[in-house]
């Protein structure tokens, strides 16, 4: 590795979906604070709303005015446009009519370290994942069910 390749941490996202449209800030306070630690980095975060009929609206969380969601706009400011109208229609389609979500793109800073030292080591990731959490709760109480 070069030292003037750039320090680029891991990249996620996810895809919040509330039904009904029922949402409110509690969301924010905890954005705020991995992005004050320093843990992460928010690359987009935009408000998806599908309508009952199908139709869909997506808006960047920077513009948004709904009074539970105003908090969103400061984690917004700066963000890279890195959602496409193309990601924004398979997004549309995880989604129930009549429903919003919130799809988050972030930069994992905390592991920025750990990817240069992979880099300079000669390694490459080959394969990466995540494990819902909901499914490790459920294997967790199978297992607590299965030894009692």
């Amino acid at each position: 590795m070069g030292t003037d390749e750039p320090d680029i941490g891991p990249i996620d996202f996810m895809l919040i979906e509330f039904p009904g449209s029922q949402f409110n800030g509690d969301i924010a306070p905890e954005l705020a604070r991995l992005v004050d630690e320093g843990l992460i980095r928010i690359l987009e975060l935009m408000l998806i709303t599908k309508g009952e009929d199908g139709s869909v609206v997506a808006i960047d969380a920077a513009d948004i005015e709904h009074p539970d969601l105003y908090v969103l706009a400061p984690l917004a400011s700066g963000t890279l446009g890195v959602v496409t109208d193309e990601d924004i229609g398979i997004a549309a389609e995880a989604l129930e009519p009549g429903s919003s979500a919130g799809l988050l793109v972030w930069e994992n800073l905390w592991a920025i370290p750990t990817v240069n030292a992979v880099r300079r080591a000669g390694g490459q990731l080959v394969a990466s994942g995540r494990i819902p959490a909901q499914d490790l709760i459920e294997a967790l109480e199978a297992a607590e069910a299965a030894g009692a």
